[in-house]
C-alpha cells in the first residue's frame, strides 16, 4: 500500500489582475497522518484546500489522490475526500439526521442508516438527530458538518479552522475526535489559527506565507531544529549596556536592565550557561533569579515567517 495519500506537485494559483495566491507548492500527505497547515491571513491556506478539494480550478500543477490524478478522475478524487468548511451552511429548517442523510446521497452513495446512526454517536449528535439546524448551537453546528463531510466515508478529510467560534471545552471535544478519526485511519488535513491545536495535535506542521510553503517538518523535529531555550539572568542591581567580557554570548538587556537574556540550543553538547554564569562571577555582577523559557511552536511560527527560513 502506498504510503502517499495526496500528492500535490509544482500548484500555482494566479488571478487575473497578477496576484499569486499560490507559488508552486509541492506536498506529499502520508496516510493516516495530521497535517496542520499554518499560515497568516491571505496565505494561500484556503486556496490550497480549495484546489485540492476541486472548489477552485488551479493555474498550474497536479494533484494526485490515493494515486489517481485529480484532474482526469474527479469522481474518484470526490469520493475520497471530505471536507468541513470554516463557514457554516446548512439548511436552517432541516433536522440533523436529513442534513447528514442527503449529504452522503449527494455522493451518489446509498442508503445507510445503521452507518448514519454510527457517526451521530461517534459526534455525540445521536440525541439531537431530530432538532432543525437552526435550534443548535455553534458547536453542535460544527460538529454536524463533520458528520456530513464524513457521510460518504472519505478517508482524507479537510477542516478548515475546525475550532473557529467554539469555546475552550468544546474545542478540546474538537481535539479528542480528530485523533479518533486518526486512530480509524482518517488523513487530516487541518488549517488552523490556533496554534496550540496544531501543537496539540499535528505529526507534521506545514508553513505557508504568500503563497509559498516555507517549512514542512514533523513537529517535534521542527520544534528542535528552531527551538530555543532562553535563559533569564535576573540581576541584583540593573546594568546599563552589555559588559564587552559578556560578547561571545551574545546576551541582551531585558526589563530596563534588570534581566539578562541568553538563547542557547537546549540540544547542544555544551550549553555555554556554565561559562557564562562563571564570568558573571568573574566580573562580581550578582544575581537572584534563573529562569528558562521554551520556544512554543507560536515563537517558531513568527520566526519562520517573518525571518523567511527556509524548510
Amino acid at each position: 500500500m502506498n504510503d502517499i495519500i495526496l500528492s500535490i506537485r509544482g500548484l500555482r494559483k494566479a488571478y487575473a489582475s497578477g496576484t499569486e495566491a499560490l507559488k508552486s507548492v509541492d506536498l506529499d500527505i502520508r496516510r493516516g497522518e495530521i497535517l496542520a497547515l499554518l499560515g497568516p491571513n491571505g496565505a494561500g491556506k484556503t486556496t490550497l484546500i480549495s484546489i485540492v478539494c476541486g472548489i477552485v480550478t488551479a493555474t498550474r500543477g497536479t494533484v494526485t489522490v490515493d494515486g489517481r490524478d485529480h484532474a482526469r478522475d474527479y469522481r474518484h478524487a470526490r469520493q475520497k475526500i471530505g471536507l468541513v468548511p470554516q463557514e457554516l451552511t446548512t439548511d436552517a429548517f432541516e433536522t440533523v439526521w436529513s442534513t447528514v442523510s442527503f449529504s452522503r446521497g449527494l455522493y451518489g452513495k446509498p442508503r445507510d442508516d445503521k452507518m448514519i446512526e454510527t457517526l451521530l454517536k461517534r459526534l455525540t449528535l445521536w440525541d439531537k438527530r431530530q432538532t432543525k439546524m437552526m435550534e443548535l448551537s455553534g458547536g453542535m453546528k460544527r460538529r454536524v458538518m463533520i458528520a456530513k463531510a464524513l457521510s460518504h466515508e472519505p478517508e482524507i478529510l479537510f477542516l478548515d479552522e475546525p475550532s473557529a467560534g467554539v469555546d475552550v471545552e468544546l474545542r478540546r471535544d474538537m481535539w479528542e475526535l480528530v485523533r479518533q478519526l486518526r486512530d480509524d485511519g482518517t488523513t487530516i488535513i487541518l488549517t488552523t489559527h490556533y496554534i496550540e491545536e496544531a501543537e496539540e495535535m499535528a505529526d507534521r506542521v506545514g508553513v505557508i506565507a504568500k503563497g509559498e510553503l516555507i517549512a514542512v517538518e514533523e513537529k517535534a523535529a521542527l520544534m528542535a531544529r528552531l527551538g530555543k531555550k532562553t535563559l533569564n539572568v535576573t540581576l541584583s542591581e540593573p546594568i546599563s549596556k552589555v559588559p564587552a567580557e559578556l560578547a561571545e554570548w551574545g546576551v541582551t538587556i531585558d526589563d530596563g536592565g534588570h534581566v539578562l537574556a541568553y538563547s542557547f540550543d537546549s540540544h547542544a553538547e555544551r550549553t555555554g550557561i556554565a561559562g557564562l554564569m562563571r564570568r558573571l562571577g568573574e566580573l562580581g555582577i550578582g544575581y537572584k533569579d534563573l529562569s528558562t523559557h521554551q520556544s512554543s511552536l507560536e515563537d517558531i511560527f513568527v520566526s519562520l515567517v517573518h525571518d523567511g527560513v527556509e524548510g
